[in-house]
């Protein structure tokens, strides 16, 4: 997995009644763009560190159709 500051990453529920999370690649800590990143969560804003498992995939920036403002805003 790769990703590029801006992009989003998604994680899908595990377990039944998990929701989907969304958060937007804030800073990168290896230059090639493999984890961890440190992403800012769009339902609640918190910046964290994370290693994406398998669960987890990414939007490029640049995807048509992908707002990027947080609902609301």
């Amino acid at each position: 997995m790769k990703a590029h500051i801006g992009d989003r990453l998604v994680l899908e529920g595990t377990h039944l009644g998990d929701g989907r999370r969304t958060a937007v690649v804030t800073a990168l800590h290896h230059r090639d763009g493999t984890p961890p990143y440190e992403v800012r969560w769009l339902d609640d804003g918190r910046t964290t560190l994370i290693f994406p498992g398998p669960q987890a995939r990414i939007e490029p920036a640049t995807q048509p159709g992908t707002p990027m403002t947080e609902p609301g805003s």
